[in-house]
């Protein structure tokens, strides 16, 4: 008898008290997590943070870079400096990247062709762009725009195939490096329109335009933004925007599918990245401020302005997207036949 008492009261508590005590239990540890997080970042950062951009100043990559380190700046109390280290399609920057300390003090612009092309085009890439990387935000896509300089006297891509049929060889184009979108660009253009000419990569899509205005290389496929000045300006003629739609930074410039080369869709992205192994808390405030970095009104019509849309993710969507992104531009890679040439150092005399 006592027994059974002894077992319906053993039965009472676990119904009365047991559900109390799993919650309090719960709480506790959600309690000791959210502790450890605030840890991680609380004291963090107590110095100035390093800004990778891995081209030359004046491009997009250079644009976003400094535009996010500034607003992170005003956003964590500290310094964030851009120092670009740029060579190879961005994959001398990058290289660096991935093997600085994982501790919240660098971060580094990452693209279409540091973690996409490059790693088809360079058998021995000295970094790899899943495994190396802890992926915080994409920052902006692009479409890129075939320009071309005055003297080539062409307004629309069919000229500009005709004149480059009748003169095998005779002409250059310019990209900002090897496996750049730029460069792949022109190689698809290339393969498409049965066209001869040459690649001049640069360290760069500054040095790229120097030479472009003078006129040492006659035209490029390089991101909107670094050309839409020139444009309007007139010193450089528009004849294609590389992907499927027009874009609202200038409606007007057809794309290349419109003018005659079906399936032709290539565009470039900008993404945000730490060294692998860097705290998942930093890496989530990083995510979070830029985001709101994005988001801001002065900032968003900036970017669109320039033909760039402003677009941010999680950090596992990025991680997914360039997973993705690989084998994908792994095959644009191969159907146009890309190879990497040694870059111009500097302006053509």
């Amino acid at each position: 008898m006592a027994s059974n008492l002894l077992w319906l009261h053993g039965v009472h508590f676990l119904k009365v008290y047991m559900p109390n005590a799993v919650k309090l239990i719960f709480a506790v540890v959600t309690f000791v997590m959210a502790s450890v997080v605030h840890a991680a970042t609380s004291d963090w950062p107590l110095g100035p943070i390093r800004y990778i951009v891995p081209f030359a100043p004046g491009g997009a990559t250079d644009m976003l870079g400094r535009m996010v380190a500034t607003g992170l700046t005003g956003k964590l109390g500290m310094l964030v400096s851009v120092e670009n280290k740029a060579g190879q399609g961005g994959s001398v920057g990058t290289a660096e990247l991935a093997k600085a300390k994982p501790d919240g003090y660098t971060l580094g612009g990452g693209t279409i062709s540091s973690h996409g092309f490059n790693a088809a085009l360079y058998p021995n890439l000295s970094y790899d762009p899943i495994k190396d990387f802890a992926p915080i935000t994409l920052l902006a896509t692009s479409p890129n725009v075939l320009v071309v300089h005055p003297s080539l006297n062409v307004k629309t891509v069919s000229e500009l195939i005709t004149l480059l049929k009748d003169n095998p060889d005779r002409f250059s184009f310019g990209s900002s490096g090897n496996g750049t979108s730029q460069h792949i660009a022109g190689e698809m253009f290339k393969v498409m329109t049965g066209t001869k000419f040459q690649h001049v990569p640069f360290n760069g899509s500054s040095p790229m335009l120097i030479d472009l205005l003078a006129g040492t290389t006659q035209f490029s496929f390089e991101n909107i933004n670094t050309v839409l000045p020139q444009i309007a300006a007139g010193n450089l003629v528009a004849l294609a925007v590389t992907t499927a739609q027009r874009t609202p930074a200038s409606p007007d410039i057809p794309t290349m599918q419109e003018a005659g080369l079906k399936g032709y869709d290539i565009s470039s992205w900008q993404a945000l990245f730490a060294p692998a192994g860097t705290p998942p808390a930093i890496v989530k405030e990083l995510q979070i401020e830029v985001a709101a970095i994005l988001k801001q009104p002065e900032n968003v019509k900036k970017l669109t302005e320039l033909g760039l849309q402003p677009k941010s993710s999680s950090s596992e969507e990025l991680v997914a997207f360039v997973a993705i992104e690989i084998p994908r531009l792994a095959e644009i890679v191969r159907r146009s036949g890309a190879k990497a040439r040694e870059p111009v150092l500097q302006k053509s005399k």
